[in-house]
């Protein structure tokens, strides 16, 4: 085909192109309008007719009529707009080998987590509500008790993952102050989520102590001073240094910080409750060992080992736990009734 009939034949083409009134005004065009809205569908109409007239005009095109036009357009905004608002979290299998798969969603629910889930979501709830008086309640309420009860702690909080638990600790105990912490815990998880970066942003000035491989309680003595909010202990829970290492009990830091009249933030990361020993996997120190110990807050994740849904569990003492629920903060990184109803 010579250019000017190739520039006829594209230009015939061209004018059999619908209008898009034409297609928004169609039976097709009117039902997608009422299960997208006019704005989505004249955009998608838009956009492919855009499409369809820069490919008539680069390629050689073989006769169509409009009615064949017309119904491909129509078939292809269709099926677009399907898939662009289809939920875009799939269910996976995990085949990884990687249990816990932050990628993947980490743990999954258990039917009665489920169940709760869909009752709660169903309709109303009293999220804030005290159904014995009738006034506005607390959601932390709703897993204080139960947080205390598995764990030994006077009071506990939920916010919406342990680096948000992390942070809120850190900024009500030391806001403004030195937060004393071991080289050989200032780690890196997942995500970029370092330790001297959530001490930054939570406002106290991180102080290190000792080496990479051993920190002395001595080294915690030294470091202590007037401008000392809180000491700082940190479970290496997704690596170990071996061999010429040593660090002190986590009693004898919560002796020394009580005997200076400070508190001890401890972050265990994953958070466990039962002795992992008994089935046959490597040890990871307890929560309850930790209250045991005399700590005085600490924090980790309920949808990891526990097994529940995203969130930052901290438990402690109440006269800490009630400054951290006090936290402006709180309400940026509280959970929502989905997440406690699980």
């Amino acid at each position: 085909m010579d250019t000017k009939n190739r520039k006829t034949s594209t230009q015939n083409l061209l004018a059999k192109l619908p209008s898009v009134d034409s297609l928004m005004t169609s039976d097709v065009g009117r039902t997608l309008c009422e299960i997208y809205s006019m704005a989505t569908v004249k955009a998608a109409i838009v956009n492919e007719i855009t499409k369809l007239r820069k490919t008539l005009k680069k390629s050689e095109q073989k006769e169509i009529t409009r009615d064949e036009l017309i119904h491909d357009i129509v078939q292809t905004v269709t099926a677009k707009l399907e898939q662009e608002f289809q939920p875009s979290l799939k269910r996976v299998i995990n085949a990884t080998g990687i249990v816990l798969h932050t990628g993947l969603g980490r743990a999954s629910l258990v039917e009665e987590a489920r169940q709760n889930v869909a009752e709660v979501t169903e309709n109303y709830c009293n999220l804030e509500l005290n159904l014995e008086d009738g006034k506005r309640g607390n959601r932390i309420s709703h897993i204080e008790n139960h947080l205390s009860f598995l764990t030994g702690a006077e009071a506990a909080c939920v916010v919406n993952n342990n680096a948000a638990a992390v942070l809120l600790s850190l900024n009500t105990l030391a806001a403004g102050r030195e937060s004393i912490i071991s080289r050989g815990q200032l780690v890196e998880i997942g995500g970029s989520f370092r330790m001297p970066e959530v001490m930054q942003k939570s406002n106290t000035i991180m102080v290190e102590i000792g080496a990479t491989n051993k920190t002395k309680l001595r080294d915690y003595e030294k470091a202590i001073s007037e401008n000392t909010g809180v000491l700082v202990v940190v479970h290496t829970s997704n690596y170990r240094v071996m061999g010429f290492t040593a660090e002190p009990p986590l009693s004898e830091i919560v002796d020394l910080a009580h005997a200076h009249d400070l508190p001890v933030l401890h972050d265990l990361g994953g958070g466990v409750l039962i002795d992992l020993r008994k089935y046959n996997l490597p040890y990871e120190p307890l929560v309850q060992e930790s209250i045991a110990a005399g700590t005085d807050v600490v924090t980790f994740s309920g949808d990891k080992v526990l097994g529940g849904p995203q969130s930052g569990l901290i438990v402690g003492k109440k006269k800490y736990l009630d400054k951290i629920k006090e936290n402006p903060f709180l309400r940026a990184f509280r959970c929502g009734k989905l997440t406690l109803a699980a």
